[in-house]
């Protein structure tokens, strides 16, 4: 077997290591078949929210089992395939079952990425908020040019996107956005969003074509769904409608539909700006129970919760991620050491190894500087 074909055939099998790691394979298929059994019960839905949780638990695990299954047995067949055509000395046979380790290894990868979302809400849609810091009109720019790096990653990911509240800048860009993404795992692959990001580039709204530097805050924030219980008393949040800021002309609000809620104990503040009140009223009740929900997963977690006490205002020294495309070109995460020159791809949302990088921290708690170090 060629070397490369060998490296190929080891990496599936680290893949293969680490969701047996996180699946816990020694009692997952003793777990499904208990899951299986407990579904047969007549009396589990007595307790519709039980079996609910119940059955989206069994095909979460039963996913993990048939994956793991699926590319242990292919990496299996092709390894069988390869030694068969190299002792018959048949190159076709060798090239076909090659060519089918790599799209397997491509599998494992993916797999092996997904498999680290397993956080109590990794597997909710999200809320995404957006807003400009340090900057003026730069900033507002930034803000515009990050909500279609973030949309443009959702749709290559098959993900639903909904503009949720959007104010535009004095003069260009947005001033803040929110909106809600919807699909499999989209606050366990957003969540590591959070932060600070900075621009450095020629600024096209200066006459002198000076290096400009510019913040913008993203947050991101878990849709709570029906299994968890949010209840926000009457007496605690305060409701204001007013009008819509627009494009002018006959797109400006003649009415106050839009509506802010904040929430008088934490000073949360969520907005909508769609057209009609009362949809704005439940989708910022909606997006200021995912926030409190995620204070409820910071309280838990020692790590995040001290990320978002030092999280600090959109400007310097504040920043988890930077995006230079003036005087050279590259964007590179500040807690993870990941880094690439391919900037324009960046913007135009492949974002997945920005994001895998973060996914590995979280793990390992280490970042890639400091597991340099220690080999």
């Amino acid at each position: 077997m060629r070397a490369e074909t060998q490296a190929t055939v080891e990496a599936i099998r680290k893949s293969l290591g680490l969701l047996a790691q996180r699946m816990d394979w020694d009692t997952a298929p003793h777990r499904l078949e208990e899951m299986n059994a407990m579904i047969e019960d007549g009396d589990l839905w007595s307790d519709p929210a039980r079996a609910q949780k119940l059955m989206r638990d069994r095909q979460v695990l039963s996913d993990k089992v048939e994956t793991y299954r699926r590319i242990d047995q292919d990496l299996r067949d092709n390894v069988e395939l390869i030694e068969l055509g190299e002792a018959e000395d048949d190159a076709e046979i060798v090239a076909e079952a090659e060519a089918t380790l790599k799209s397997l290894a491509d599998l494992a990868a993916t797999k092996e990425l997904e498999a680290l979302l397993d956080g109590e809400a990794d597997g909710n849609d999200t809320f995404l908020e957006i807003n400009a810091g340090a900057g003026g009109t730069e900033s507002c720019d930034w803000a515009s040019m990050l909500a279609r790096m973030y949309t443009r990653w959702a749709e290559k990911k098959g993900y639903k996107v909904e503009l949720q509240s959007e104010t535009a800048g004095d003069e260009a860009g947005i001033r803040s956005a929110a909106y809600k993404i919807s699909g499999p795992n989209a606050y366990g692959w957003l969540k590591s969003e959070s932060g600070v990001h900075r621009l450095v580039r020629i600024s096209p709204y200066d006459s002198a074509a000076r290096r400009h530097t510019s913040f913008s805050s993203v947050w991101v924030y878990p849709v709570v769904d029906d299994n968890i219980e949010i209840v926000i008393p009457d007496n605690e949040i305060r409701i204001d409608t007013y009008r819509s800021s627009g494009a002018g002309g006959q797109h400006v609000n003649t009415t106050d539909s839009a509506v802010r809620i904040t929430h008088l104990p934490t000073n949360i503040v969520v907005t909508s700006s769609m057209k009609s009140q009362h949809q704005n009223r439940e989708i910022a009740m909606n997006a200021l129970r995912s926030r409190l929900y995620q204070l409820e997963l910071d309280k838990r977690n020692a790590a995040i919760n001290a990320a978002h006490e030092s999280k600090g205002d959109a400007g310097w020294g504040n920043q988890i991620r930077s995006y230079v495309l003036q005087p050279y070109q590259m964007v590179k995460d500040l807690r993870t050491g990941f880094e690439t020159s391919d900037t324009q791809g960046v913007l135009d949302g492949d974002l997945d190894g920005l994001m895998a990088a973060t996914l590995a921290l979280d793990v390992s708690g280490k970042s890639r500087a400091e597991a340099n170090a220690a080999d």
